[in-house]
């Protein structure tokens, strides 16, 4: 199982110099993959959320790859029908090629209705936007001689039922966000049901859980993976690989804007992570596919 960091490419802390010591950061403890998130249009419920400047994300990752070595660099999640399905095909085609093989395509449909509404794209049929372009994206990348795609995973995200469908059809990797472990187990049963109905592969496990550090453990059944002491988190973590995921993405932003000014705390909760699991390795020692 590898584990991953979602790195914020938004705030009023981010800039240049941010990003790029936040990927030599999670690169040099040993993390083995990098996301960012997608917006175009910092509307207002856009910015309650997720402030300006935002770095727009396959810019912000071709420059990161030309920083880093080894680590993975993907989406979580690009939203789908905010472009043209030709114009994503090329751009992640190009950015895999010119990273070395390391594009994680995260996909999913988007909320921000007032952004669907600045880009003129119809909030109503996201969902179905988000289909078509996936197949057309899919059929484009066919063209081998054209876009030298490579592989490019396609992890879907999205925590509801058309979500699971859609990775099942469309996916190589469901990509739940921010969930409980109590959730996950019931999901992945529906994930599976899923794919037997349609007599499909059960996509990959690639979750996104909070990376939230506490002195004290956190009780009850609605606390995140993530969350908790140290040990409640390797734990979780542990849990996961018992699940059969195959890639972890920690989240270390809370929701706070003022966070991105100071990413020296998430950055030491991410080497205390480092510190208590083998990143290149299983927990049994073998080392990871």
């Amino acid at each position: 199982m590898q584990i991953g960091v979602n790195v914020p490419n938004f705030g009023p802390g981010t800039d240049p110099g941010v990003l790029r010591q936040w990927a030599r950061t999670s690169e040099g403890l040993g993390y083995r993959l990098l996301m960012v998130s997608d917006h175009i249009a910092v509307t207002p419920d856009v910015a309650a959320q997720y402030p300006a400047p935002f770095y727009e994300p396959f810019t912000t990752l071709s420059w990161l790859a030309g920083v880093t070595d080894r680590i993975r660099l993907g989406t979580t999640v690009l939203i789908v029908p905010y472009r043209h399905p030709l114009l994503t095909a090329r751009m992640a085609a190009n950015l895999n090629q010119l990273s070395g093989g390391r594009l994680v395509l995260g996909v999913g449909v988007g909320w921000a209705r007032q952004e669907f509404d600045a880009l003129g794209v119809p909030f109503s049929r996201r969902g179905a936007l988000t289909d078509e372009h996936l197949r057309a994206i899919r059929a484009a990348w066919a063209d081998d001689a054209d876009y030298r795609a490579g592989r490019v995973p396609i992890w879907v995200g999205g925590n509801s039922d058309a979500g699971l469908r859609r990775a099942v059809l469309l996916g190589d990797a469901w990509h739940p966000l921010r969930i409980s472990l109590g959730w996950l187990r019931e999901a992945t049963g529906r994930l599976k049901a899923a794919a037997d109905e349609r007599q499909l592969p059960v996509p990959a496990l690639a979750p996104r859980i909070v990376l939230r550090l506490t002195e004290a453990p956190l009780t009850g059944p609605e606390r995140l993976a993530g969350t908790g002491t140290i040990q409640q988190v390797v734990d979780d973590l542990e849990q996961l690989r018992l699940l059969g995921a195959d890639t972890v993405l920690l989240d270390p932003f809370s929701g706070d804007p003022d966070e991105t000014r100071h990413p020296e705390t998430a950055w030491q909760a991410l080497a205390t992570v480092a510190a208590h699991w083998p990143l290149g390795t299983h927990r049994t020692g073998e080392e990871h596919a």
